[in-house]
């Protein structure tokens, strides 16, 4: 099996469209052509990781958090990053990340954080902006549903719960070919009015040069005439954080010692206390103060997130309960959930879970 076929499987995981724009994921290290003997499974791909898919023999390393995230203009082994890097090359060791493309999932990095808390009637806390797009085409009626049905099977025409979502309306199209033209209905050089439909379908933006293909390998038209906007519509279904519902409503302070336990955290830092029970709750894994406006419009008792500063837990305003888990521990369940992934969709290959902890922060 090459190195390439796995990474297919995870981009069915985590596809890269889904991660930020400032996020470097994806194949970071490697050639995805060669053969696959194994795969480790991090968090962090430092060095040390690094070295135990050498004693592990795997040569392919599937981090959260990319080891490569800003350019490097020299790579001389001065620090954590390029140690990594010249390690895992002198050992033919591809090094894949998944980081944001996994945070954005609707079963991804916030949907873990959730299931260890047990939160049910879980919805997307920062549903993602800019990402639909809508596709408006025409034909006749006896081409419409051939049309219509491969522009569904290649994706579009999905909203929240539903799929093979359109809205079709009748008229009439007319032109006029040229010389050059071979209609298919009416006469070249003469003007043709014929009764047409008129199709819209809205699609994620990364499926856009999938979506036209379909469109021009199932339309009858010589010259296909369509239009694509850019909508505004939030993305229900993918975004960042989560909120979500305990099953059992807590005092704060019993809030914070479940959260401890659940999520193996040595420390949590937190807001002061309101003297409420806690029973909606929001979470992002990793760094989240900038969801916190959006927690407290979502009307969540508690956010739980990391990385928060000093005077981001001024923000909480005394309208939820504000606590800092640790970056490491929002994330920690991650790994476990791409092996699971993994061995389910390809149950018949190495696949290994990292040993090493890699988080840098320690408590007394």
């Amino acid at each position: 099996m090459q190195i390439k076929q796995i990474l297919s499987v995870l981009e069915e995981m985590a596809p890269l469209a889904y991660a930020e724009d400032f996020d470097n994921v994806g194949l970071l290290i490697g050639n995805a052509e060669n053969e696959a003997k194994g795969v480790l499974i991090c968090h962090d791909a430092l060095e040390s990781v690094v070295d135990e898919a050498v004693a592990k023999n795997c040569n392919l390393i599937v981090c959260f958090h990319p080891i490569l995230f800003a350019g490097l203009k020299k790579i001389t082994g001065k620090n954590y990053v390029e140690r990594a890097i010249i390690t895992a090359i002198k050992n033919d060791i591809a090094i894949y990340a998944v980081h944001t493309a996994l945070d954005n999932h609707q079963q991804g990095v916030n949907k873990i954080f959730c299931d260890a808390l047990g939160l049910v009637n879980t919805n997307i806390l920062v549903p993602k902006q800019n990402f639909i797009r809508k596709l408006v085409t025409y034909t006749v009626p006896e081409n419409a549903d051939k049309v219509r049905n491969a522009l569904f099977a290649a994706g579009a025409g999905s909203i929240g719960n539903y799929e093979n979502c359109s809205f079709n309306s009748e008229g009439i199209g007319t032109y006029q070919g040229n010389e050059d033209s071979n209609p298919v209905i009416g006469k070249k050089g003469e003007p043709t009015l014929t009764p047409e439909i008129k199709i819209e379908v809205t699609f994620e933006k990364h499926l856009e040069s999938k979506i036209l293909k379909t469109l021009f390998e199932n339309h009858v038209y010589e010259e296909v005439a369509y239009e694509i906007y850019s909508l505004e519509n939030h993305h229900q279904n993918i975004g960042l954080g989560m909120i979500g519902e305990l099953q059992t409503t807590y005092n704060e302070m019993d809030f914070l010692h479940f959260v401890k336990d659940k999520m193996g955290a040595d420390g949590i830092r937190h807001s002061a206390f309101r003297h409420k029970n806690v029973h909606k709750v929001a979470v992002l894994g990793g760094s989240g103060s900038f969801a916190i406006g959006h927690a407290i419009r979502a009307g969540a008792d508690a956010f739980l997130t990391a990385d928060l500063k000093y005077h981001q837990f001024y923000e909480a305003e005394g309208k939820l309960l504000l606590a800092d888990i640790g970056h490491f521990e929002s994330e920690r369940y991650t790994k476990n959930y791409i092996v699971d992934y993994l061995i389910k969709k390809m149950p018949n290959f190495a696949f290994i879970l990292s040993e090493e902890n890699t988080n840098p922060v320690k408590y007394l």
